[in-house]
């Protein structure tokens, strides 16, 4: 019974640790990446249809991405799209493809995507440790219950901080990251 909240929490607690890694992909730094447009959906006769479905996006060089429209009649549709996104981001179209220069970022512009980083990674530390506390509550349903002793429940618990400790490093280590790449010029 503890392994199995046990596991359960771990399972949260990777799933918080990969929504911080998708997070984290779009906002955006001075490189291009082809994740930064993952958000953005556009309009696909009467669907709100990923862009991702829509074109094919590559890097053509360190700051520009390329967008290859896959039905010709959605290029200005798309480029309303991804003008419409909150990134900041003005592409030019030629032809059938589109073409996203990645603008130098500001000292301001990166301080305020480390700040949006710091938020998410603090929503990430918040969700790991719901999980830690759901699977706590969950061990003291059992020893209520006298399914399991108090010994156990002490053990269940440090585990379930360890295990909380560990992600919360991860967490931190993964921000750090991402603000040592903002910060990077």
């Amino acid at each position: 019974m503890i392994d199995d909240i046990l596991s359960d929490a771990e399972d949260r607690m990777k799933k918080s640790l990969a929504a911080l890694g998708h997070h984290f992909n779009k906002i955006r730094t001075g490189r291009a990446h082809p994740s930064i447009l993952d958000g953005i959906r556009c309009d696909y006769y009467g669907a709100d249809t990923p862009l991702n479905q829509l074109a094919n996006v590559n890097v053509e060089d360190a700051r520009t991405l390329a967008v290859v429209v896959f039905d010709r009649s959605m290029t200005p549709a798309i480029e309303k799209a991804i003008l419409k996104s909150d990134l900041g981001l003005n592409p030019a179209t030629a032809g059938e493809v589109i073409r996203i220069p990645m603008p130098m970022l500001t000292e301001e512009t990166r301080k305020g995507y480390i700040k949006q980083a710091r938020g998410e990674a603090e929503a990430a530390r918040v969700s790991v440790r719901n999980a830690r506390r759901d699977a706590n509550g969950m061990l003291k349903e059992l020893v209520k219950d006298k399914d399991i002793s108090e010994d156990d429940d002490r053990r269940g618990q440090d585990s379930v901080q360890k295990l909380t400790d560990a992600y919360i490093a991860k967490v931190d280590q993964a921000l750090a990251v991402k603000e040592a790449d903002l910060m990077e010029i």
